[in-house]
């Protein structure tokens, strides 16, 4: 089974920085794409970001772009979201996730394992 270890959420005030950190096995994290995803209360499952298995491409949401960077440590076998100038609409529990592909796609249906999820919260 694959494991996908998040951390790094928390309560931040608007304007603020939280770094996401997602750890997984080495076989995973050399053959798969990794992506972040994000749900709040009430509403679906969105794409955040996503990063190719050579680390050289990676993709974004509108709503992130600019504020979040998605990178990849091999060595630590991790991914990191970095995420600045928080906004309340950030709010959301953030999901890591491996993809099926190497190259990043922004479909969550191109991945197939996924982390527990942590809390992100951006206070006004």
């Amino acid at each position: 089974q694959v494991r996908l270890l998040e951390s790094g959420g928390g309560l931040v005030q608007a304007g603020g920085s939280l770094r996401l950190s997602c750890a997984t096995s080495g076989r995973i994290f050399s053959s798969s794409a990794m992506g972040w995803f994000r749900q709040a209360p009430g509403k679906e499952r969105e794409f955040v970001a996503a990063i190719s298995v050579s680390g050289e491409s990676t993709r974004y949401a509108d709503s992130v772009k600019g504020r979040f960077t998605l990178s990849r440590d091999s060595a630590k076998h991790a991914v990191y979201l970095e995420m600045n100038s928080l906004k309340p609409e950030d709010t959301a529990a953030y999901y890591c996730a491996a993809s099926r592909w190497t190259y990043a796609t922004s479909s969550s249906v191109d991945f197939d394992s996924w982390g527990q999820g942590t809390q992100v919260t951006v206070s006004p």
